[in-house]
């Protein structure tokens, strides 16, 4: 990780008091590249292993646990401020499944590094069934696709968590005056979220960035 780590020095150097947010994939998720060699629509196989060779399920989520902590805490030590844990997968489970096959590994990585005192977010996508359990991980932001409204997003996490989110990235296609008022639908539904209990909204987009979108939309 040596030249991820000497990337951020010097991101972090160029952008003075802008804070970096470092990330990593989570467990689920890169198990899930592992097993199936690489994309998947159904994630068959994945699931499979899991369900049917448990011990061997955990051996390796534990395995992969360990090297997410070590990669967050090697891009802290290089100097981001924040961190998010990426389950873009995890909208394939159900909630008995994700709970039982993943919440023990993810909460592993958040208490792991909890002490470091930095905002942790903990996102996935599809994962409108997972948001509450997602929340109980110990990440201090909970991120949401752009399939669910961000009050009912903090009524699922419950208080005390920040949320992320949500604009749809095929939305900086559709033209500016479309981006605009999504845009502004989104910071309105930040402000009702807060009104719902969330503890503060950070914009973002709902996924992530469409490699076709133009920077200057952004």
């Amino acid at each position: 990780v040596a030249p991820v780590a000497e990337a951020i020095g010097l991101l972090t150097k160029e952008l003075d008091q802008v804070p970096l947010i470092g990330f990593a994939g989570a467990p689920f998720t890169l198990a899930s590249y592992l097993v199936e060699g690489g994309p998947s629509r159904n994630h068959e196989k994945t699931k499979a292993m899991m369900l049917a060779e448990t011990a061997t399920w955990h051996a390796l989520m534990a395995k992969l646990t360990d090297l997410t902590i070590a990669f967050l805490q090697a891009q802290l030590a290089a100097g981001v401020e924040a961190i998010q844990l990426f389950d873009s997968w995890a909208g394939t489970l159900s909630l008995a499944d994700y709970r039982s096959y993943v919440l023990p590994h993810s909460s592993r990585i958040f208490a792991a590094l909890a002490a470091q005192g930095v905002p942790m977010t903990h996102f996935g996508v599809g994962t409108a069934e997972l948001l509450g359990v997602m929340g109980e991980a110990g990440a201090t932001v909970v991120g949401v696709d752009w399939r669910t409204n961000l009050a009912d997003a903090a009524t699922r996490v419950g208080p005390g968590k920040a949320l992320q989110g949500n604009l749809d990235p095929v939305v900086l296609f559709a033209g500016w005056p479309v981006v605009e008022q999504a845009v502004r639908t989104v910071v309105q539904d930040g402000r009702r979220a807060v009104q719902a209990g969330a503890n503060g909204h950070i914009f973002n987009l709902g996924h992530g960035v469409l490699p076709a979108t133009d920077p200057g939309v952004i």
